[in-house]
């Protein structure tokens, strides 16, 4: 049996940062300029799924809640990014939006945004089905 202070928070290894290239049309001396994505918490990524949780009137007239998995994935990307710091005014007005998300897909092309969304799962955990983890169990 293994000692219990492996799981202390001292011990635990910090969250993965990486370097992704988003798009090739956003370059310094011609060259690419990556994009600094970061690993979140559960509780971070809790407030990332309330933010896009809506309460809507189901059959009966109950109120349940109801999430937006657009807005949830937009939000879960934005927060993810480090550099380019989507927050920046300045940013956001030169594309003459407000808020990280509407700026995230105004400046990106769908394939971009959808690539960028896809690393931002892989590196917070959610890159293996369900099937995979199945087969890793059975083993």
């Amino acid at each position: 049996m293994s000692d219990l202070s492996i799981f202390f928070a001292q011990n635990a290894e910090a969250g993965v940062m990486e370097d992704f290239i988003v798009s090739d049309r956003f370059q310094e001396n011609g060259v690419p300029v990556a994009w600094k994505l970061r690993s979140m918490t559960e509780e971070e990524n809790e407030e990332c799924r309330k933010a896009a949780t809506r309460r809507v009137k189901a059959k009966g007239g109950a109120m349940v809640p109801e999430t937006n998995p657009e807005e949830y994935l937009a939000r879960l990307a934005a927060a993810s990014i480090v550099f380019p710091d989507l927050k920046n005014a300045e940013l956001q007005r030169s594309y003459g939006v407000l808020g990280a998300e509407v700026l995230l897909r105004k400046m990106l092309l769908p394939g971009e945004y959808a690539s960028l969304v896809q690393k931002v799962q892989e590196l917070n955990g959610f890159d293996r089905d369900m099937s995979e983890l199945v087969d890793e169990v059975k083993n």
